[in-house]
């Protein structure tokens, strides 16, 4: 490790928002209160301080593989989405030329069916206001027998 220059008294004290952040993160600062993580002293390593930060990279190894578990998960999602989007994207590319194919076959079926009433001129329509009145008569004469 390098060697830094030596900070100021008030500096050393741990302040509140360190020490929560370090009850978030799972580790518990020095007894000292310092917000070093090597013992009593800033400037002196001593054997426990060398277990502190052992615990302590022990710790980031942990939330190292934890992440890399969620990003591997994130990365599955991600692949599944994309290919879900692309099996949709071919089941609607299949849909809309069902869609056009029965389109076309409709509007054939209604272009003879324009030709043939055309070729039969109004006598179909008059056909059908015949039986529309025989239909309305016999209602009527019904209605007024009951």
């Amino acid at each position: 490790m390098s060697q830094r220059a030596h900070p100021p008294a008030h500096r050393l004290r741990a302040s509140p928002s360190l020490r929560d952040r370090s009850a978030l993160l799972g580790a518990t600062p020095p007894a000292s209160g310092r917000s070093s993580p090597f013992g009593g002293s800033v400037y002196t390593a001593a054997p426990q301080g060398h277990r502190y930060a052992d615990d302590l990279e022990g710790q980031n190894d942990e939330a190292l593989e934890g992440l890399s578990a969620k990003v591997k998960l994130l990365k599955d999602i991600t692949i599944g989405i994309g290919n879900e989007v692309r099996e949709s994207t071919i089941q609607l590319s299949q849909m809309n030329d069902a869609f056009a194919e029965t389109g076309g076959i409709l509007s054939g079926t209604f272009r003879r069916m324009n030709n043939m009433a055309a070729r039969q001129g109004c006598r179909w329509l008059w056909y059908i206001v015949f039986l529309v009145i025989v239909f309305w008569f016999f209602l009527v004469v019904w209605w007024f027998r009951r």
